[in-house]
């Protein structure tokens, strides 16, 4: 009796103990991931998902770093960061075989530079960097350019996202340059170039929407994705993809090395590549899905729109951002002070 006791005291311990370990910790994004996605992938499995979000890569990757015993499952860093996580083993590579919905995403996001064999990442959201004018105002062809936006008659006019390597690439494209240039001598002319420009900014902002629809800026800097639906409130809003090369930014979903529930972030990521699933989270967040699957059975209004899926013609004039050297980095960030400063 008391043997029986026993393990039925064990059973009532160790249960709860596995209960507690079926989940997973995801950390993404805000705004990316809505909640429907979230309470329909635990009702499928029972998995619970703990679900948390950032605001900036940088946050993210120092929040990991810091992090002495891995607590997160699955993170969505942009491509330079995969790029340097994976370079710092910092990153676990897939299982595939527990990914058969790997199938489904746009080759045209596979193997690029900053994960050559797509080993660490999987490309979830993506977009374009470009120019956004509004037509009640400002006639788009006078803005076929990054160095349009120079001219000194958009005196305080200008917006530009908050965001020191977008600025910058604005700028490296301007002269001829990478997006991703180490070059010291080419982020100075890069950082002199926008110090020319500093008359005509308004505002630094990375949340344009209402910015967009207010119409508190009519011409700037902006991710197409906000501009898709901006429009929906505003029409008068367009989108320009400059002649002179834009950023492709991609966010990508990625498993941290030694993370504690690898088998149920490998499920979460394989439920998130589902085509409907997928096409579900295009439609809530607006932005492009990298998943080919779920980007055909979007509503004709957007799987159309070449704002928000442009031409392969328009996506050549793309580069895709890469980590660059700690060096380098610090170099953009004192001249990005310096601007933010006044120059």
């Amino acid at each position: 009796m008391m043997r029986f006791i026993t393990v039925a005291l064990g059973l009532l311990i160790i249960t709860p103990l596995f209960a507690a370990e079926n989940i997973v910790n995801v950390y993404t994004w805000s705004g990316v991931i809505p909640d429907s996605a979230i309470r329909q992938f635990e009702t499928e499995t029972g998995i619970k998902v703990n679900f948390s979000t950032y605001d900036s890569n940088e946050v993210m990757y120092a929040k990991l770093k810091a992090d002495k015993n891995p607590s997160y499952d699955v993170i969505e860093p942009s491509s330079y960061y995969i790029d340097r996580m994976r370079r710092q083993d910092m990153l676990a590579k897939f299982n595939k075989a527990e990914l058969p919905n790997f199938k489904n995403i746009n080759t045209s996001f596979l193997n690029q530079s900053y994960d050559p064999k797509s080993e660490y990442s999987i490309p979830f959201i993506w977009g374009i960097t470009g120019i956004f004018v509004n037509k009640e105002y400002r006639d788009p062809a006078s803005f076929q350019r990054w160095a349009d936006l120079w001219n000194k008659k958009y005196a305080d006019q200008i917006m530009l996202l908050d965001d020191s390597r977008e600025v910058f690439s604005m700028a490296l494209r301007t002269l001829g340059y990478s997006v991703n240039d180490e070059n010291p001598e080419h982020i100075k002319q890069a950082y002199l170039k926008l110090k020319e420009l500093l008359p005509n900014i308004k505002i630094f902002n990375s949340a344009p929407i209402s910015i967009l629809v207010d119409e508190d800026a009519n011409v700037g800097m902006v991710w197409n994705g906000d501009v898709f639906r901006a429009k929906k409130e505003n029409p008068h809003v367009d989108f320009i993809f400059p002649k002179d090369g834009f950023v492709v930014w991609v966010d990508n979903f990625a498993i941290p090395k030694n993370a504690p529930h690898a088998a149920n972030a490998h499920k979460f990521l394989n439920f998130m590549m589902r085509a409907d699933v997928a096409k579900a989270v295009a439609i809530d967040n607006s932005f492009p899905t990298a998943n080919l699957a779920a980007q055909k059975l979007l509503p004709a209004d957007v799987r159309d729109s070449k704002t928000v899926y442009p031409s392969p013609d328009v996506m050549r004039r793309g580069e895709f951002q890469t980590d660059i050297s700690d060096d380098a980095l610090s170099l953009y960030e004192k001249y990005w002070e310096r601007l933010k400063m006044g120059g």
